[in-house]
C-alpha cells in the first residue's frame, strides 16, 4: 500500500505538476521506509545528522531523491 501511494504521487507530482526531482526524507532507524523509497526508485543521498527534532530528542534523517525520466 505504501509503495502505490509513494509512486502514484510520484506520477502525480512529475506529470500534473512538471517537476523534475522529488526528494522524501525518513528517519534512519525507519528501515521500512527506506525499502519503500528504494522500491518507488528514490535513490538513498547519504545521511543528514541530527537533521529533524522528534519528541525524544534529534533524530538523523536519510534523503532519498528520484529524477524524472
Amino acid at each position: 500500500m505504501a509503495l502505490h501511494a509513494t509512486n502514484r504521487a510520484a506520477e502525480w507530482a512529475f506529470h500534473d505538476l512538471g517537476l523534475h526531482c522529488l526528494e522524501l526524507t525518513h528517519g534512519v532507524r525507519n528501515t521500512a521506509s527506506c525499502r519503500v523509497a528504494q522500491k518507488a526508485g528514490f535513490a538513498l543521498e547519504g545521511t543528514k545528522r541530527s537533521a529533524t527534532l522528534h519528541a525524544d530528542g534529534w533524530h538523523d534523517m536519510h534523503p532519498h531523491a528520484r529524477v524524472n525520466g
